[in-house]
């Protein structure tokens, strides 16, 4: 990939208030929920340095704060942990603020996705950049986003992930209108958001990680704002086909949980837990035995 044109910023989106767990997030950020012993944003930075990403720039909002601290350096915590012979422990802790250069911006009003992205944009620069919903976590062998930036190598176009459901939950997403020019890559004719089963041009919908170009951040940037404000990166990249641009969709290979909503969590949560080193084996045998007691 040409230097110039090589993927080094990933933007997170995180300043949305996480009311579907409340009274949890009244004073913890969603996206600072535990799966086992990692927050789920901790995941999230975790595929975005495998995906070979050195700059993360996290979009958020008062009430934010505990994502800062969990990437800073907390030279108190580890001095005591080394107190206590936990030398590897506070190593890991370490590295945690180690793991890319984190920048923060604040989207001060809850005027949506778009609105969020152009709050980074003079930290973005002119440079294709990486877009990641803080709530939806990809378990594959190769990072999703690196599915993604791997399309954008070879195109050099915006890409988005997609996701194949069931017809009958396409009322919940955007759903994809395109034409298939690989097995699992599309290049996008269109995007209908939530449309009823009759209307979905697709059972494709796209999900939170995408690659923005600089020709995409610059139209989000000129588009006229609807009257009530809230502004949606929807509305340019619908706007982007409009008016001839090249779109491409990637159906990711692995698994996805949708941490932002309940059930998607707590699927996360039983994923993390069997994959854990320290208690998978054990949480394992919980899970069956608790079966086996059901029967």
């Amino acid at each position: 990939m040409d230097k110039i044109n090589k993927i080094k910023k990933a933007v997170i989106l995180v300043a949305g208030y996480g009311t579907r767990f409340l009274p949890a997030t009244k004073a913890i950020p969603k996206e600072m929920l535990p799966l086992v012993d990692k927050p789920v944003i901790q995941f999230l930075v975790e595929e975005i340095v495998a995906s070979g990403l050195t700059d993360i720039i996290f979009v958020t909002s008062k009430g934010k704060r505990a994502i800062e601290d969990h990437f800073d350096y907390a030279l108190e915590l580890e001095e005591f942990l080394r107190g206590k012979g936990k030398r590897d422990l506070a190593e890991k802790m370490h590295r945690i603020a180690d793991m890319a250069h984190f920048s923060y911006v604040r989207q001060k009003e809850p005027l949506g996705t778009a609105d969020a992205i152009l709050a980074a944009k003079d930290i973005i620069h002119n440079e294709p950049f990486a877009v990641l919903y803080g709530d939806d976590i990809v378990i594959s062998d190769t990072p999703c986003l690196r599915q993604l930036i791997d399309v954008y190598a070879k195109f050099q176009a915006p890409v988005l992930a997609l996701e194949r459901v069931p017809k009958k939950e396409v009322s919940r997403y955007g759903v994809i209108d395109g034409e298939r020019i690989d097995p699992r890559l599309y290049k996008v004719k269109g995007l209908v958001e939530k449309p009823s089963q009759e209307r979905a041009p697709s059972n494709l919908i796209r999900i939170g990680k995408s690659i923005f170009t600089p020709e995409l951040l610059s139209l989000l940037a000129h588009i006229k704002r609807p009257k009530s404000g809230e502004f949606y990166d929807v509305f340019g990249i619908a706007e982007w086909i409009r008016q001839g641009n090249v779109l491409y969709g990637y159906e990711y290979e692995g698994v996805r949980y949708d941490c932002g909503e309940k059930l998607g969590y707590l699927k996360a949560v039983v994923q993390a837990g069997l994959q854990h080193p320290e208690v998978g084996k054990e949480f394992k045998k919980y899970l069956i035995d608790w079966q086996k007691k059901r029967k």
